[in-house]
């Protein structure tokens, strides 16, 4: 497997010092080869503390084009405040742990605050929705999740990790609940559910599902879970698998932990879908291929959870093989989409068309940086954070509330394999 999880075993970062790093570190139980990428510039300083604490410090829409993200006006800012930044970082390629940040939701400013250290390989997190509770990824062959409570000063506490009872987990989401966490397990293609304690800790696992159809794509091993999220309406939850080209859908027992499929969609062969992202209205859902390089319109049905894949669309980053579209993100209006792009390293815009079910393509920014490993909004959607893993930094962007225009919020932000960014 590639670093980037492009699905192929040769992948675009076949460099042979990549390899040869990988399949020692294999050997000794360590990281894949996608968690080897950006080591080398991996040596940025950040202030390192203990696993139990944390160092703390006080426009009209147009017809599709590339253009700088400069010189635009980003209207409707809100007044200056400070939020909270995690960062995910890949430890056995040089990353420090959870880069921990504060963030000016005016100017967009970060401030790193230390680094939360004792968890490995945190390459996703996830956060309760009380906000007491981060989640992370342990992306091993022996994959983990990890709890970590947050404290009110920045006294961070790991809370323990549980086993995933699969290999190299790459995503995780809360249900909306609270009750329950789900997890991906993108190398051995299944997905798990963990109850969630009253103190946010993690319990044993109650299920374990694994993805055995459709058969698996051109180039594929077998199915690689990418992505678990819940639809808006909280009754069903969608599993991305990009080994086998599909979208599986479950419904989850509240009171069990377990899943039970109940239809899965197709995309056309070799696509590799990697990420989607609800619409607002929970209709339709917008689905990122990463290896035929689109974004795809899904119509989702709340009563069936039939999720129906529309025809794939352009990113504006070339054609397939050229870039690897990695994460969508919407805004909460539901008016706009951005996608990340790796290998183009871009940020795609699209407005988003009729109630939902259609997307128009307005423009490609340069994401100043490379290899956008994923994106993420702030929680009053006025900035765009992306994580550029093989540059070490975080790109910041103001986001026009009423056009969806991007313009660069300064300097990117220096953070050793930056894979993952948590506005709160």
């Amino acid at each position: 497997m590639s670093n980037e999880r492009t699905g192929t075993s040769s992948g675009e970062d076949s460099a042979s010092v990549a390899g040869a790093a990988a399949t020692a570190a294999k050997s000794a139980g360590g990281p894949s080869r996608r968690q080897v990428i950006g080591v080398v510039a991996a040596a940025v300083a950040t202030v390192a503390v203990p696993a139990t604490a944390v160092a703390t410090a006080t426009t009209p829409r147009t017809a599709a084009t590339t253009v700088p993200a400069t010189g635009v006006t980003a209207r409707s800012r809100q007044p200056s405040a400070t939020g909270t930044l995690f960062i995910g970082t890949y430890t056995s390629s040089g990353g420090p742990g959870i880069g921990l940040a504060s963030y000016d939701t005016g100017t967009g400013g970060i401030t790193g605050t230390g680094t939360l250290q004792g968890v490995g390989d945190p390459s996703y997190l996830a956060a309760h929705p009380d906000g007491g509770t981060l989640y992370a990824v342990n992306e091993r062959q022996d994959g983990g999740v990890t709890a970590i409570a947050l404290g009110e000063n920045g006294d961070h506490t790991v809370l323990g990790t549980r086993g995933t009872g699969g290999s190299s987990p790459c995503h995780l989401s809360v249900h909306p609940g609270g009750r329950w966490l789900l997890s991906a397990n993108y190398g051995s293609g299944n997905v798990a559910v963990h109850p969630i304690e009253t103190s946010g800790a993690l319990g044993e696992r109650t299920d374990l599902v694994t993805h055995t159809e459709p058969a698996p794509g051109p180039g594929q091993n077998g199915p690689h879970a990418h992505q678990i999220v819940t639809s808006p309406d909280g009754a069903h939850v969608l599993a991305v698998d990009l080994g086998t080209d599909s979208v599986h859908t479950y419904r989850l027992d509240d009171t069990a932990g377990t899943l039970t499929r109940v239809s899965y969609a197709r995309l056309p062969a070799g696509a590799g879908p990697r990420h989607l992202v609800f619409h607002p209205s929970g209709r339709f859902a917008y689905l990122a291929n990463e290896l035929n390089n689109t974004i795809a319109v899904c119509a989702y049905d709340p009563g069936t959870g039939a999720l129906t894949p529309g025809e794939p669309l352009p990113t504006g980053a070339g054609g397939a093989g050229d870039s690897f579209p990695s994460q969508p993100v919407i805004t909460g209006d539901g008016a706009f989409v951005f996608l990340a792009n790796r290998g183009h390293n871009s940020l795609s815009r699209f407005a988003v068309e009729d109630n939902g079910a259609g997307l128009r393509l307005l423009d490609t920014v340069p994401v100043g940086g490379d290899h956008p490993r994923q994106l993420a909004l702030s929680p009053d959607g006025t900035l765009l954070f992306a994580a550029n893993q093989r540059s070490n930094a975080v790109s910041v962007f103001h986001v026009d509330q009423d056009s969806g225009e991007l313009a660069v919020a300064g300097d990117p932000f220096a953070s050793p394999v930056a894979v993952c960014v948590l506005p709160l």
